[in-house]
């Protein structure tokens, strides 16, 4: 009898202590609330490696920064690192939009969108690292473009058995008429190899709020062998800015028909209006799904009433469930496994 109640008491003692390290361990994790970059900012992008988050961004004119984290609440509070600077004179000095980081190839790259100061004359363009530092200095490599050379913005990369795929918003033709998705194969991480493949146009409903017609902003999401393709539609400027779905069905990426639309996916809710442009990130223990997003604190704010916001989101299968816009102020606990 005795040993028996010896047993329970440490079995008792044992869970309580587990249940007790767990609780620890889960009050050390911070809150924090949205949004963690004030107004006016937007299009953010998002890249975590090697224990760090790094964000990178325009001043809207002519600079690309690069901040480095260990928290992702904490992007907007560390030193940003000014890593290149259009030069006067060229086709891609003004209106640098939307810049992206990628590491690929052993090396870090960025892409953004340009012009000589006429929105119609904007292309991609793309920066390669010099060092192993993503807050070091930049070489110019150039504009990427398909054969076409059409008007394009927010691009982003592919990477699928071993080979690279452009992705980015554009126009059928030299006309601001409607904004589609496309995709095109890369020969390096600099280079379109290839002519562009249109995968969407605004055609249902909830991307069509706002004139021009939008579809923009397309980053990549995978899940086992899933791909998505998570991309904004309807006017940024609107309201009703949100975020639709493209998955590809067969592992056919070049392929129109292996796509399939849905949305939206994350629109618009209370103190969250105009919720869009995404990217995507993992907490630092690899255990959890974050975006990363831009919306409007009041009912038309536009372009100068957009802050950057992050919220964590789940899956459904292979589907991701991205929820509703959190509410500014409502606290959010930061990402698992997050450290000083």
């Amino acid at each position: 009898m005795k040993s028996k109640i010896l047993k329970y008491l440490i079995v008792y003692t044992l869970l309580f202590t587990l249940g007790a390290f767990s609780l620890s361990q889960c009050a050390k994790r911070e809150k924090f609330t949205n949004p963690i970059r004030p107004a006016t900012s937007a299009d953010p992008w998002v890249v975590y490696k090697d224990g760090y988050y790094y964000y990178c961004y325009s001043n809207g004119s002519n600079k690309i920064y690069v901040t480095k984290t260990k928290k992702l609440q904490n992007l907007d509070k560390e030193v940003a690192a000014n890593v290149w600077t259009a030069p006067f004179g060229k086709e891609y000095s003004a209106e640098v939009w939307a810049p992206e980081l990628h590491f690929l190839n052993g090396k870090w790259y960025i892409y953004f969108a340009a012009d000589d100061g006429r929105n119609e004359n904007h292309r991609m363009y793309c920066l390669e690292s010099k060092s192993d530092d993503p807050q070091g200095s930049y070489e110019f490599k150039g504009k990427i473009a398909a054969e076409t050379d059409k008007w394009a913005i927010d691009g982003t990369v592919l990477e699928q058995d071993g080979q690279l795929y452009f992705v980015w918003s554009g126009w059928e033709g030299d006309v601001n008429v409607r904004q589609g998705i496309y995709i095109a194969k890369m020969s390096n991480p600099y280079t379109i190899s290839g002519e562009r493949v249109l995968l969407s146009m605004p055609e249902q409903d909830w991307e069509m709020n706002g004139q021009p017609y939008v579809n923009e902003g397309p980053q990549i999401l995978k899940k086992n062998d899933t791909i998505h393709i998570v991309y904004s539609a309807s006017g940024s400027w609107t309201d009703d800015y949100c975020l639709g779905l493209l998955t590809c069905k067969d592992g056919d990426v070049m392929n129109p028909a292996s796509w399939e639309k849905t949305g939206p996916v994350f629109s618009k809710a209370e103190t969250a209006y105009g919720p869009g442009h995404a990217s995507f990130v993992k907490s630092p223990d690899g255990k959890e799904d974050w975006i990363v997003y831009h919306a409007c604190e009041f009912s038309g704010g536009g372009w100068a009433g957009r802050s950057v916001r992050a919220q964590k989101f789940t899956w459904k299968g292979d589907y991701p469930v991205f929820g509703t816009p959190v509410k500014v102020g409502e606290e959010i606990v930061e990402p698992s496994g997050s450290k000083e």
